[in-house]
């Protein structure tokens, strides 16, 4: 083999190693969110696959296959995708959080927690529906405009953070600008 299909060979075999290194990073949650979906968008017609940079489903009201031109209603996403570093006490917290095309939060769903205090800090569903109607110019202070739990503060505030964060970096990324001003 010559020196440019050897050198060809190389750098293939390369990219497609990163990209399953890649894939393998990735934190996987629920292999099928469509009824997590369908609960944060319960008007959408239909959904996308998951992806895009970062990450992302988005929510149609009209089906985009019938109708190409249809705007999305707003984008759905993991926060373990958008700060994967981001853990509570016991390791990540899978949370699959809403939004609409103005920042508004349609919702957050809590698909898995490994936390010890995870039954009453961020499992009932009076967590997640504190996120519900927030914005992405909102505080998402722990004892400010998000509850504290006592016994649960790391599981609490890294929830909070995860949620913050993933939703002011998909803003800035996905929305339309006049929507993050």
């Amino acid at each position: 083999m010559n020196t440019r299909k050897k050198l060809a060979a190389l750098v293939l075999s390369l990219c497609c190693g990163g990209a399953v290194a890649a894939a393998a990073d990735r934190i996987y949650t629920a292999p099928n969110p469509s009824a997590e979906l369908k609960r944060l968008f319960p008007t959408a017609a239909a959904f996308s696959p998951l992806t895009g940079d970062p990450l992302h489903f988005s929510a149609y009201a009209a089906d985009p296959k019938a109708n190409p031109s249809a705007p999305p209603l707003g984008v759905a996403f993991w926060t373990t995708d958008l700060v994967p570093q981001e853990h509570g006490y016991h390791g990540p917290i899978h949370i699959l959080v809403g939004m609409d095309m103005t920042g508004v939060l349609t919702g957050v769903v809590v698909t898995y927690d490994s936390e010890p205090y995870g039954y009453f800090s961020v499992e009932p569903p009076k967590f997640a529906m504190q996120f519900k109607g927030k914005t992405i110019h909102d505080t998402f202070r722990v004892g400010v405009d998000v509850d504290a739990v006592s016994r649960a503060s790391i599981s609490i505030s890294s929830a909070t953070r995860a949620i913050r964060d993933s939703v002011r970096t998909v803003a800035k990324q996905l929305l339309p600008s006049e929507a993050t001003k």
